[in-house]
């Protein structure tokens, strides 16, 4: 018997994910020099994930 394809390691999956947790979102301002260490990690600007 085959396994269903949803059951499969995460591995696999691979698609992009359009909503970033809230730590990538820090390092990705970071590297674009828009967030210090400083700053409030609450209110954060809008951000596209990085391709």
């Amino acid at each position: 018997m085959s396994q269903h394809r949803s059951l499969k390691g995460s591995s696999k999956i691979t698609a992009k994910r359009n909503v970033l947790k809230r730590f990538e979102r820090i390092n990705l301002l970071a590297a674009r020099g828009q967030w210090k260490a400083g700053d409030r990690g609450l209110g954060l600007r809008k951000t596209k994930p990085a391709e």
